[in-house]
């Protein structure tokens, strides 16, 4: 098996708050998990946006952008929506996201997102050649979701979202489908904001594929018989990262023209430690928003810190368009650039 390296291995609103209080206390005893699953880039956020504000986006409310973070987000959205995101992820990998909302009415909102991950085209490295065989693989991951969401009134929305994920290495994948709920209660637009969700709840998956195969001798004692008998290599079936957040959110207007968005959120995730992360918005005039925040703070051994980025807002004829940029910084690994497109038609 030429790559087995590669495969990987195991390494109520009042509620909610109470919940995230007990997140943030009980961080010092959480204990990594880090390297036990897969679907890993499931954990990448695609939202520029949301990035900039530290990845708190469980509580905002109506937007597109944070359906990745909560289902329900997309419950009170009045106009067909679509954004695309690339990230420049560490060592050229490319990722691709792109999103849909279509508005149904009194009947709720449906919604649909396709995630993809590509390594490119790597060397094919062995033990015996170690400076490459003069094949080449590539490592893809691709998930598929499909969503629905509901404003039960003008302060409560609840939302869920399936997903098909897939992982290939070479001739070798795992698949595996996880399901996404949340719930959002709004004191009203203008008032605190209060989410919560569930993601990546799921089915558990294994290796297969051709690349798994190899040749065996049952009884190496003997002489005579079949050295080289085909057989299959069987892989440990690994969950996926489930991921609970809850968070708050507050939108006001010191000034007309000016509007600030401030959001808080905790998660725990199932293969690592509790952490909280926040962030500010600055929008002026609705034409340019600035941001900041930092990610992951009290997360065991985290590379992730400071958060950064801007965004600019404009209307052309039959559409709404806004661009957002945003800088995560990674530490050793250094930043990450994110880029954002959303319109609303």
């Amino acid at each position: 098996m030429r790559f087995a390296h590669l495969l990987p291995r195991p390494s109520g609103p009042l509620v909610g708050l109470a919940l995230a209080w007990a997140l943030v206390a009980g961080q010092a005893e959480a204990q990594s998990k880090t390297g036990t699953t897969i679907g890993q880039f499931l954990m990448i956020e695609p939202s520029a946006r949301f990035t900039a504000l530290g990845n708190a986006g469980v509580a905002a409310d109506p937007d597109l952008d944070a359906t990745y973070f909560n289902p329900a987000a997309a419950g009170r959205l009045e106009r067909l929506a679509l954004q695309f995101s690339h990230v420049d992820w560490f060592a050229g990998i490319r990722y691709d996201y792109a999103a849909l909302a279509v508005p149904l009415g009194r009947w709720g909102t449906g919604f649909g997102a396709v995630t993809s991950l590509n390594s490119g085209e790597i060397d094919v490295r062995t033990v015996n050649q170690p400076l490459g065989t003069g094949e080449r693989y590539t490592v893809s991951d691709i998930a598929i979701g499909l969503g629905y969401s509901y404003a039960v009134n003008e302060r409560f929305a609840a939302g869920l979202q399936v997903r098909y994920l897939q992982e290939t290495i070479w001739h070798t994948s795992a698949d595996a489908v996880t399901f996404d709920i949340g719930t959002l209660y709004r004191i009203s637009p203008l008032g605190l904001h209060l989410g919560s969700s569930l993601s990546n709840f799921g089915t558990s998956a294994g290796y297969t594929g051709r690349d798994l195969g190899i040749t065996y001798d049952e009884d190496p004692t003997r002489y005579g018989d079949n050295g080289a008998l085909p057989g299959d290599r069987a892989t440990q079936d690994y969950p996926v990262p489930v991921l609970f957040r809850v968070g708050v959110a507050y939108p006001y207007r010191p000034r007309p023209e000016t509007q600030v968005w401030l959001a808080l959120s905790a998660s725990h995730p199932s293969d690592n430690s509790e952490s909280v992360s926040g962030g500010v918005e600055l929008k002026y005039r609705n034409l340019v928003a600035l941001r900041a925040g930092y990610q992951n703070l009290f997360q065991e051994d985290s590379e992730e810190g400071l958060t950064a980025g801007a965004g600019l807002i404009g209307r052309l004829p039959g559409f709404d368009y806004r661009v957002d940029y945003a800088w995560a910084d990674y530490g050793r690994l250094e930043g990450v650039h994110r880029l954002t497109l959303d319109f609303t038609f």
